[in-house]
């Protein structure tokens, strides 16, 4: 199993990123997909996930401003973020989970500054 991230970067604030995770060795349409992160010296935190049917779940800190979006047929999933702020920053990883089993990417680094 491999969950793949790329989009992070540096960005100034309000500026917008799309992140993306590509999934290989699961039948990802079954998963449940999210975006979680850690910055430095805190716990690691839920964003956004997306259910099979496309319902989302995000954290009150980027609702409003981040879009958690899946494709099935590209194995991929999306997150789409405005309005970034420097609280924002950290180390975003994608996974993936399905009954047993439970898939971490290995961390895309997002910066918010000027």
């Amino acid at each position: 199993v491999q969950l793949v991230e790329s989009g992070g970067g540096l960005v100034q604030p309000g500026g917008s990123l799309r992140l993306s995770c590509a999934a290989s060795g699961i039948i990802f349409s079954r998963y449940i997909m999210g975006w979680y992160r850690q910055a430095p010296g805190k716990q690691r935190e839920l964003v956004a996930t997306i259910t099979t049917g496309r319902n989302t779940n995000y954290a009150d800190s980027v609702k409003g401003r981040f879009t958690i979006s899946r494709d099935n047929a590209k194995n991929t999933v999306y997150l789409r973020m405005n309005s970034l702020k420097p609280e924002d920053t950290a180390v975003y990883y994608c996974n993936a989970y399905y009954g047993g089993g439970n898939y971490w990417g290995q961390g895309t680094q997002v910066t918010v500054s000027s």
